[in-house]
């Protein structure tokens, strides 16, 4: 699995309030990265960008759970290219 797969399948087990603590902690250190990017001590920019693809993840999770959409701990239908490479990562040695 992708790390990010990993990462969305972590996201979606949690409860909506952690869910909740987790985006005000990341919208926190979204903004410190910023902060720190005008007074140019950030040398990377891809932190900046991988705190607001979370920040989405965290969101779009909450609307669906929001709508009913998805529930807690749901497993999602798995796409083609999603289960080839699982059989894919399975069968290596």
């Amino acid at each position: 699995m992708s790390k990010i797969a990993i990462t969305l399948e972590q996201l979606r087990d949690q409860p909506d309030h952690e869910l909740e603590q987790q985006l005000v902690r990341t919208r926190d250190e979204l903004f410190r990265l910023q902060l720190a990017q005008h007074t140019n001590q950030v040398t990377s920019t891809a932190a900046l960008v991988a705190k607001r693809r979370d920040i989405a993840r965290i969101l779009t999770i909450l609307r669906g759970r929001a709508l009913g959409a998805e529930a807690q701990g749901e497993k999602t239908k798995k796409t083609k290219r999603a289960q080839k490479a699982a059989k894919t990562e399975t069968a290596k040695p």
